[in-house]
């Protein structure tokens, strides 16, 4: 925008100035504080129009992009057995407690990686709310648009690994996420309506997904089902999707198709682009991803990485691919990238490793191909 500046003349500048003070004052307004007609105003306005500077209605101000993603926010909860887990008996090892929720995940990868990224979550008034709040904004996300509610209790989701440092068990208590209502939505309409990439995780309610998927269909809608028991809530909406993110398990029970070997995985892509999907990323654990948007299909092997934590790779992968998405990218590179912010988050205890970025992204691409 810098550079359009330059190429604006004095009038479009005093113009501009009004509208970042007001975008919503009518032109004879603009007319009288500059000692102008009004048609002369709409000329302006039409040339800023021309040039980029003002978007859509409202003289809505052209500004840098930024991605907003709508989703769970919780304390995550972690226990670590020392050794072999044996269930059913007190097992010695750590215990730990970080920010979580799938969303929240999702938000705070993309701040890391240096996106600007914007979250629409609801936390509890309370220590863990809180905690989630400030970690947050250190983080670099845009809190403005998340609900604080003193009446609930912030979600927590608790986990419990075994001796692989794979999740053996889960509990999670997300009963605040049904107050991100349609019309706690609705009033965020025109920051929505800027974005350019909503990412949506299927923990929202059944209203509230619907709510997204039937109204943003024009912007580039990427997906998280969560899980099978989450995902199917997708099924009538998959035609909004511009990018979905399912684990193998997920893609069948919304497909319908059962997959016994890779060869199918093109016939399984398939069937979502017919339904409208733009972009599929099949997760396969450590037989890798599998990335098609029609023009491209490929089986991507995973990047060896030593496992110290299974949480939060998914939320790591589908943040490079939004990440990818903002920069351009692509769908190859921003798998290739996506697959490395995985491998990041795997390599620390933390959900979220505080050592993502782009460069140790990119670090862990340049090692992959020694």
């Amino acid at each position: 925008m810098d550079s359009e500046i330059t190429h604006m003349t004095e009038r479009e500048l005093e113009i501009l100035a009004l509208l970042k003070q007001d975008p919503l004052m009518p032109q004879q307004d603009m007319a009288d504080k500059l000692s102008m007609s009004r048609s002369a105003v709409a000329g302006h306005i039409m040339n800023l129009t021309n040039k980029g500077i003002i978007r859509g209605k409202g003289y809505i101000l052209a500004e840098a992009p930024y991605v907003v993603v709508i989703g769970g926010a919780n304390m995550d909860i972690l226990g670590r057995p020392a050794g072999s887990l044996r269930v059913g008996d007190s097992n010695p090892g750590s215990v730990s407690c970080s920010p979580g929720g799938v969303g929240r995940n999702i938000a705070e990868n993309l701040a890391r990686l240096g996106t600007d990224t914007r979250l629409t979550t609801a936390v509890g008034k309370d220590t863990y709310g809180q905690e989630i709040i400030e970690h947050c904004q250190r983080a670099g996300i845009d809190m403005k648009h998340t609900l604080q509610l003193p009446d609930s209790v912030t979600s927590t989701y608790l986990s419990v690994l075994d001796g692989e440092s794979d999740m053996h068990v889960a509990i999670n208590d997300m009963a605040i996420l049904e107050r991100l209502s349609v019309d706690v939505l609705k009033s965020q309409q025109a920051m929505l309506q800027r974005a350019n990439v909503i990412v949506v995780d299927a923990n929202l309610s059944q209203t509230s997904l619907a709510y997204i998927l039937s109204n943003y269909a024009d912007i580039p809608l990427f997906v998280d089902p969560v899980s099978c028991a989450k995902a199917i809530k997708l099924k009538p909406y998959l035609s909004a999707i511009h990018t979905l993110k399912p684990n193998l398990k997920e893609a069948e029970q919304l497909s319908g198709i059962t997959i016994t070997d890779h060869d199918q995985l093109p016939e399984l892509a398939n069937w979502f682009h017919a339904q409208g999907v733009e972009r599929i990323f099949l997760s396969l654990g450590v037989d890798g991803v599998f990335f098609s948007d029609k023009q491209e299909q490929a089986l991507l092997p995973a990047i060896p990485v030593s496992m110290v934590n299974a949480n939060g790779a998914g939320d790591a992968f589908l943040a490079g691919l939004a990440h990818g998405f903002i920069q351009d990218w692509s769908t190859r590179k921003s798998t290739e990238f996506a697959m490395a912010a995985a491998v990041v988050a795997l390599s620390d205890i933390a959900t979220i490793n505080p050592n993502m970025s782009e460069i140790s992204v990119n670090q862990v691409i340049k090692e992959s191909l020694c």
